[in-house]
């Protein structure tokens, strides 16, 4: 059975993180000031764990497989039709992305995280809406 209350807790941290970049963020100064882009890459870094957080806890109690990868937690959830196919493809590559940050600080490039923080946002906010209104 589903941890409704534990699911719910970690959508609105998901939230939360997205507000608080959107708010805090200063993309142009990722590249230069050495605190901008920790606090970027940690934020995300805890976003998209969240997310996967959530994936993990639905793929178990629903029963839905046995993934081999973090990744493939969203393949599940997309078979089962708890999430769109396409957004599983855009949340396994922020899986990807934040297994980088994770493991390797030191190659990250800035670019990439900045092009995340832009472009990439709303991918969070859209397996939040998609888990809930499956729920």
């Amino acid at each position: 059975m589903t941890d409704a209350e534990l699911v719910q807790k970690k959508l609105a941290l998901v939230e939360t993180y997205v507000a608080e970049l959107r708010r805090l963020a200063r993309p142009e100064h990722i590249e230069s000031d050495v605190r901008e882009r920790r606090f970027v890459e940690h934020t995300l870094q805890i976003a998209i764990q969240a997310c996967q957080d959530v994936a993990s806890h639905l793929v178990s109690d629903e029963r839905l497989g046995e993934p081999d990868s973090n990744q493939e937690l969203f393949d599940l959830l997309a078979r089962a039709g708890l999430v769109d196919p396409d957004l599983a493809t855009r949340m396994r590559r922020a899986v990807g992305f934040r297994n980088i940050l994770v493991h390797g600080y030191a190659s990250v490039d800035a670019r990439v995280v900045r092009d995340v923080l832009e472009h990439r946002l709303d991918d969070l906010l859209a397996f939040v809406a998609s888990v809930r209104a499956r729920r």
